[in-house]
């Protein structure tokens, strides 16, 4: 039997890769985390969400995480994240705080 599992986690978002209106991922902060990753896609309902939350955040300029860029914001926007425990270690953004 394979059990999968993932544990529900707040970030702080400090970016974004694709439109501002629709992000096609965010740049979180996990709690109990120092340094930026980005997260999966996220749903189109979601992203438009969450586009809608960050229409007067300010642009602080480009920034890279490990391997990939993303527009760096100022916000005080927090998310939900499932944060995958497996090899892959896959931050799967579920709903907005």
């Amino acid at each position: 039997m394979k059990v999968r599992h993932a544990d529900t986690v707040d970030a702080r978002v400090v970016g974004y890769t694709g439109s501002r209106r629709r992000p096609h991922n965010l740049a979180v902060v996990p709690a109990g985390e120092e340094g930026p990753r980005l997260s999966a896609r996220i749903d189109p309902a979601l992203a438009a969400r969450i586009g809608a939350a960050l229409a007067d955040a300010r642009i602080l300029g480009l920034a890279m995480t490990a391997d990939e860029s993303y527009t760096q914001l100022d916000t005080d926007l927090v998310v939900e994240i499932l944060a995958g425990a497996g090899r892959h270690n896959t931050l799967v953004v579920t709903r907005m705080r």
